[in-house]
C-alpha cells in the first residue's frame, strides 16, 4: 500500500483489541437503554446521557471502519481484511440497534415535551439528528423487527454488497491493445483506459471489459435483485411510500428540491448533448457510443502521461491560490502518505475519501495512471477531505452530512483546480480547449450520465416489486435508460447495456439511489464556485462556515441560513446549467483551430501501447 494506516492503529492486532472493546460497550449500551421508558421529563436526563454515550461509540465505529475500509480496498484479496469487514459490518448493525432505540423513546412524543429536552445543552447541538430519529418513528417496525432486520442484514442484504465488493476487485479481464498485444489487467483500471485519447483504446477497455463482466453478470443480477428485493420488502413494512423516501431522507434533501432539480436537469440537458455533439465532431464522427463518454476532445498531439508528483504540485497550487487554509491542508495530506494511488492487482475499482472521527486524519483511495482525469480525482477527494478537517471540533452526531452535500465539496475542489491552472498564466489555444472539453465532460457525467443512473434505479425498482427481474431484462432498462437520456447523439447500438454490473454504486447496501446527490452536487458546487468567482476569496470563509453546517439541516436549510440560496426554486438550478453556456461557446469557437476531424491514430493504422 502507499498510504500509512499506523496513525489509525500500531498494527492489525490493536484493531482486534478496539473492535473488541466497542462490540462490548456497544452490547453494555444497548442492554441498559432497553430497560428506559420512552422520552417524558422523567427519563429525559437518561436519554441525554445515553445520546453522549451512543456518539462516544459512533466515533470510535468511524474509526475502525474506516481503517478496514482502506485495507479491503487497497488489499481486496486478503482473506484476514474480508473476515474484518464481516466483523465491522455485525458492529454496525449493532450500531443499527442503538439508533433504533433512540427512535422508540422519540415515537409519538409529544412537541412540548420535545422541545423541552432539545433544548438542553448537551441535546441542543445534536438537534438535526435527534429530528431525523423523531421522523423516522413513522417509518419503523416495531423495536424486536427492527432489531431483526439489523441482525439479519449482515449476512442478507450486507453480504450481497461484500460479495460484489469481492467479484469486483478479483475480476480480470484481457485487454487487446491496438496491434494485437493482449495483456490481463484487473477491473480496476478499466475506468481509465476508457478515458483514453485512442477510440481505439477505449473501444478494446469496452469490449473486453464487458466480456468479463458478462461472464459473472448471472451473479451481479442476482446480488442487485436481492438487494432491491429486501429494501422493497422493509419499505412495505415501514409504510415509506416509494423508493425514493428512504434515499431523500439519506440525502437530506427535501421531494421539492430534489423536483425542482430534476426538472431543471430535464430542460438543460440539452447543453450537455451539444458537448457530446461537439466531441463526436472531434473525432470525425455524428454521433458518439456509451464508452466515449469519458474520452477527452481529440485536441492537438495526445498528452504525456502526468507523473504523480506533478499531479500534487497542480492540485497544491491551486488550493493555495484560493484559499491558504485549503492549500496547506491539502499538502499535509500528501506528506503525511494519506493517499493510496498506485496501479496494482488486487485494488478495488474507484475513488473514495475516509475519515476518522477520533483522530480527524483522512486517506484517499484511487488508482491512479497519469491522466488529468485523474488530477481531477485527486482534487475531488481532496475536497472530501477538507470537507472533513472544517467539521474539526463539532460532535459527531453533527457530522454525519449526507452524500448531496459532501458532493458539492468535492466537485467545488475539480473548480478550483481548473480555474487555478487557468489563471496560471496565458493558456495556449490547444490548452484552453482541453481544459474546456474537461469542464464539459462533467457536465456530460452530471447532466447524462448520472441523470440515465437515476432513470435507470427507478424503473428498475418499480419492476422489481412485481418479482425478481432476469438479467437481460435489467439490462434492458439500461439500454433504454441511456437512449431516452442521450437521445440521437447516441449512436445506433451504442449502448452499454451492462453498465449496471459493472457500477459499484448500484450495490451499496448502506445507501440507495447513489446517484443524484453527483448531480446536486455539481449543480450546487457551480452555484457557489460563481459566487467565489464574482466575491473571490472573502467567499472562501462562507464555503467553509457552509460545510461545517452539513450535518445540522437538510440541504436547503443549511443553504438558506450560510449563503442565502433557494435550493427548492427550479430558476436556482437553472441558473447552475447556464453557467456552462460561456464554456461550451468558447469550445466551440476554439473547434475549427484545435479539433482534428479525423478518426484516431490506432484506426488509421498506428499502434498504442
Amino acid at each position: 500500500m502507499d498510504w500509512d494506516l499506523t496513525g489509525y492503529f500500531a498494527d492489525f492486532a490493536a484493531y482486534e483489541a478496539f473492535v473488541g472493546e466497542l462490540e462490548t460497550d456497544c452490547k453494555n449500551l444497548l442492554t441498559s437503554l432497553g430497560s428506559v421508558p420512552p422520552l417524558s421529563p422523567l427519563s429525559e436526563g437518561t436519554w441525554a446521557g445515553a445520546i453522549e454515550r451512543y456518539e462516544a461509540i459512533l466515533a470510535r465505529f468511524s474509526h475502525a471502519s474506516s481503517y478496514v475500509g482502506c485495507l479491503a480496498a487497497a488489499e481486496a484479496q486478503e482473506e484476514r481484511h474480508q473476515q474484518a469487514e464481516a466483523r465491522i459490518s455485525r458492529a454496525g448493525a449493532e450500531l443499527s440497534k442503538l439508533s433504533l432505540e433512540f427512535v422508540r423513546a422519540l415515537r409519538g412524543v409529544d412537541d412540548e415535551v420535545f422541545e423541552a429536552f432539545v433544548a438542553k445543552p448537551n441535546v441542543a447541538t445534536a438537534r438535526a439528528a435527534v429530528e431525523r430519529w423523531r421522523r423516522e418513528g413513522a417509518h419503523t417496525m416495531a423495536p424486536e423487527l427492527e432489531a431483526l432486520a439489523a441482525d439479519l442484514g449482515n449476512d442478507g442484504i450486507h453480504a450481497w454488497g461484500r460479495l460484489y465488493n469481492r467479484l469486483s476487485a478479483d475480476l480480470a479481464f484481457t485487454m487487446t491493445w491496438p496491434g494485437g498485444r493482449e495483456e490481463k489487467l484487473p477491473a480496476a483500471q478499466r475506468r481509465s483506459l476508457m478515458a483514453n485519447p485512442d477510440r481505439a483504446v477505449r473501444k478494446a477497455a469496452f469490449e473486453g471489459g464487458n466480456a468479463a463482466w458478462s461472464g459473472v453478470a448471472d451473479v451481479c443480477g442476482a446480488a442487485l435483485n436481492h438487494i432491491a428485493g429486501t429494501r422493497i420488502a422493509l419499505d412495505a413494512r415501514r409504510k415509506r411510500p416509494s423508493a425514493i423516501h428512504g434515499a431523500l431522507e439519506q440525502a437530506a434533501i427535501s421531494e421539492a428540491t430534489l423536483d425542482a432539480m430534476m426538472a431543471a436537469v430535464q430542460g438543460g440537458a440539452s447543453a450537455a448533448r451539444k458537448v457530446l455533439a461537439l466531441k463526436a465532431k472531434a473525432m470525425g464522427r455524428s454521433t458518439i457510443a456509451w464508452f466515449d463518454l469519458e474520452a477527452p476532445f481529440e485536441v492537438g498531439d495526445a498528452e504525456a502521461p502526468i507523473p504523480w508528483s506533478e499531479a500534487c504540485d497542480r492540485v497544491s497550487r491551486s488550493f493555495h491560490r484560493a484559499s491558504p487554509e485549503l492549500g496547506a491542508y491539502f499538502d499535509h495530506c500528501v506528506s503525511r502518505r494519506w493517499v493510496d494511488f498506485t496501479p496494482r492487482a488486487g485494488k478495488r475499482p474507484g475513488a473514495f475519501c475516509t475519515s476518522s472521527e477520533i483522530t480527524d486524519e483522512t486517506r484517499i483511495f484511487m488508482t491512479y495512471q497519469g491522466t488529468a482525469g485523474d488530477v481531477s480525482t485527486l482534487a475531488h477527494e481532496a475536497g472530501h477531505a477538507f470537507h472533513a478537517e472544517a467539521m474539526r471540533g463539532i460532535r459527531p452526531l453533527a457530522r454525519q452530512y449526507p452524500m448531496t452535500l459532501a458532493e458539492s465539496a468535492s466537485t467545488f475542489g475539480e473548480l478550483l483546480l481548473a480555474d487555478g491552472l487557468r489563471k496560471e498564466g496565458v493558456l495556449d489555444d490547444v490548452t484552453r480547449a482541453r481544459m474546456l472539453g474537461e469542464s464539459l465532460g462533467d457536465a456530460v457525467a452530471f447532466l447524462l450520465d448520472i441523470p440515465v443512473r437515476y432513470t435507470f434505479e427507478r424503473a428498475f425498482y418499480e419492476e422489481r416489486k412485481r418479482g425478481e427481474v432476469s438479467v437481460a431484462r435489467i439490462s434492458e432498462l439500461m439500454g433504454m435508460a441511456q437512449r431516452r437520456i442521450l437521445g440521437g447523439v447516441l449512436e445506433p447500438s451504442g449502448e452499454d447495456t451492462l453498465f449496471w454490473a459493472s457500477k459499484l454504486h448500484f450495490f451499496l447496501t448502506d445507501i440507495s439511489f447513489y446517484n443524484f446527490p453527483y448531480t446536486f452536487g455539481f449543480l450546487l458546487s457551480r452555484a457557489l464556485f460563481q459566487r467565489y468567482l464574482e466575491e473571490g476569496t472573502s467567499f472562501m470563509p462562507k464555503w467553509v462556515a457552509f460545510l461545517r453546517e452539513t450535518g445540522q439541516a437538510e440541504a436547503h436549510v443549511v443553504a438558506a441560513r450560510t449563503l442565502g440560496e433557494d435550493l427548492e426554486s427550479e430558476a436556482f438550478w437553472r441558473r447552475a446549467i447556464a453557467s456552462l453556456e460561456p464554456d461550451l461557446a468558447e469550445l466551440e469557437a476554439l473547434a475549427p483551430k484545435v479539433f482534428r476531424a479525423a478518426a484516431p491514430k490506432s484506426e488509421r493504422g498506428a499502434t498504442t501501447t
